[in-house]
């Protein structure tokens, strides 16, 4: 009879505990479901700007786990894995609040099933310390990094002055040429303004030679119809 009454307390036992734990199991399955896995690639200038460094402090701040990594053609890429609230905030944060020195252009996100690879968030890339590795190199390497950056950067900015000084070049020679033109319009217009002149001062010579021409004329006829009526 003890052994049965036993038997029974012990089962007893285990269907409390279980129906206690229950809530907190049906808790973790929903957590397991609603945990995401995204890889993000953000595109424009983003590099060289501290963008890893904020998506980390906003990764740690919403537990998400995974990395931001420097690519070779200029875009940043980040996997990331958490619950989807979390990512969803994370991805909104890094469109809407993101440092002032970076200027994205687009962000692709794809997402996959949580696989839990990750078990903190972490900075990829040359400038970041390998194991084993001390911060001066890693910083010396990012220097080299930063330096090829700066020389294209610096060529490209070669290219687009040259640019400008051709059309600088091409401005002024229109100038110069519309200077020429002007020029010679307003040497026409003092041609034409001395052939007006003297063609006025012509017109008045005649005009003045006609009218002493025509008061002679009149004179001469006036004196003789008074020579006709007995008045001289």
């Amino acid at each position: 009879m003890d052994k049965r009454r036993d038997h029974r307390r012990s089962k007893a036992v285990e269907a409390m505990i279980f129906i206690l734990s229950f809530p907190i199991l049906c808790n973790r399955k929903e957590q397991i479901l609603m945990m995401k896995k995204a890889s993000l690639r953000i595109r424009g200038n983003v590099q060289m700007a501290g963008f890893r460094t904020f998506i980390k402090t906003v990764a740690d701040s919403l537990n998400v786990n995974g990395f931001a990594e420097n690519e070779e053609d200029g875009n940043v890429k980040v996997v990331c894995e958490g619950e989807g609230e979390a990512i969803e905030r994370l991805i909104n944060s890094v469109k809407r609040n993101s440092p002032s020195f970076v200027r994205i252009e687009e962000v692709n996100a794809v997402y996959e099933d949580h696989k839990g690879e990750f078990r903190s968030f972490e900075r990829r890339g040359v400038d970041v310390p390998g194991e084993g590795e001390s911060e001066m190199v890693a910083l010396m390497r990012s220097f080299d990094k930063k330096g090829e950056v700066m020389i294209g950067i610096l060529s490209s900015m070669d290219e687009t002055m040259k640019g400008v000084k051709r059309d600088t070049n091409k401005t002024l020679e229109k100038q110069d040429m519309m200077l020429e033109k002007q020029d010679m319009t307003i040497d026409a217009i003092d041609r034409s303004k001395e052939e007006i002149v003297t063609e006025i001062s012509s017109l008045r010579g005649d005009l003045k030679l006609y009218m002493e021409e025509k008061f002679a004329k009149i004179e001469y006829e006036l004196e003789a119809i008074k020579a006709k009526i007995g008045m001289v």
